[in-house]
C-alpha cells in the first residue's frame, strides 16, 4: 500500500468496482464524482496512476482536493471532461464508469469509441438501463469476463468487467459453447441478468430474482382482481415472470 496520511474507505459498492481492476493498470475514471474510487487504487498499489474526469467543475474540484488530502497530487491527475474528451488515445489501460445512467454510459462509450477500443478492459457499474449496456457490448464485439453484484442500503448493483477482442469465456458472451443456450429468448435474459451472473449462481442476484418475481406474482394478481387493468399490462407482466423463471433455472 502507497504511505499516505490516512486510508481511503469506500462504500461496498466502489470497492467491488475498483475490486475489477486489473493491477498495474493505470485507469481513467469518467464522472469520477469525488475522486475516491481514484485515490483507493493509487493508495493500495493496484493502479500505478490515475486520470479522475468529470464534466462538472464542483465534484472535480473536490476530487482535486481530496487527491492533495491524501498527499497523491503525483499520481492521480484531474481533468474536466465530457466522457473521454479530455483524454489522449492510449493513455489509459482501463476504463472506470460508476454511478451513472446506462444510456449515459452507452453515449460516453460510443462516442469515445476509439479511445477506449485501445484500453485492455472496461469496468461498468450501470445505475439503470442495465440491459442496454449488455447489449451495447455485445453488439460492439465486447465480451463479459467477469460481472459482480452487491446490495447496499437496499438496492442492487450489478458490475461488469469486459474485454475486447479475446476469446468469450463460458457463458460470458460472444459465442456459445457446445451445450449453451443459442436462442434469442435466453440472450435478452442474458442481457438483462448478467451472462456471467447466472453462469456463476450468483447468491445476491438469485435474491434479486426472487424478490423481483414475489413483487411481480403480487401485481399479477392485483391486475387480475381489477377489471379497469388492460390485458396488455397483464402481458407485460407475465412476460417479466417467464423472463424471472427462466433466470432463476439456472439456480437448480
Amino acid at each position: 500500500m502507497r504511505e499516505g496520511n490516512k486510508d481511503v474507505k469506500l462504500s461496498r459498492r466502489l470497492r467491488a468496482v475498483a475490486g475489477m481492476v486489473t493491477e498495474g493498470n493505470t485507469v481513467c475514471d469518467v464522472g469520477c464524482d469525488h475522486g475516491f474510487v481514484s485515490i483507493y487504487l493509487v493508495q493500495r498499489g493496484i493502479s500505478p496512476r490515475a486520470i479522475a474526469m468529470d464534466v462538472n467543475e464542483g465534484p472535480l474540484r473536490a476530487a482535486g482536493e481530496h487527491v492533495r488530502e491524501y498527499g497523491l497530487e503525483g499520481y492521480i491527475e484531474t481533468r474536466l471532461s465530457d466522457g473521454v474528451a479530455a483524454l489522449s488515445a492510449g493513455e489509459a489501460d482501463t476504463l472506470v464508469c460508476a454511478g451513472m445512467g446506462g444510456r449515459l454510459m452507452r453515449r460516453i462509450m460510443e462516442e469515445g469509441k476509439e479511445k477506449i477500443r485501445q484500453m485492455r478492459e472496461a469496468i461498468l457499474q450501470p445505475q439503470s438501463e442495465i440491459r442496454m449496456v449488455r447489449e451495447y457490448l455485445r453488439e460492439e464485439g465486447y465480451s463479459i469476463v467477469d460481472e459482480n453484484m452487491v446490495l447496499e442500503e437496499g438496492k442492487y448493483y450489478p458490475i461488469i468487467k469486459a474485454v475486447k477482442a479475446i476469446k468469450a469465456l463460458p457463458g460470458a458472451g460472444g459465442k456459445k459453447q457446445s451445450g449453451e443456450r443459442e436462442d434469442a429468448g435466453w440472450q435478452q435474459i442474458e442481457d438483462k441478468y448478467g451472462p456471467v451472473l447466472l453462469k456463476k449462481k450468483d447468491r445476491v442476484l438469485e435474491d434479486y430474482l426472487r424478490r423481483e418475481y414475489s413483487l411481480c406474482m403480487q401485481i399479477m394478481e392485483n391486475l387480475r382482481g381489477n377489471g379497469r387493468e388492460t390485458q396488455e399490462r397483464q402481458t407485460e407482466i407475465a412476460d417479466r415472470i417467464r423472463g424471472i423463471e427462466a433466470a432463476l433455472s439456472c439456480y437448480q
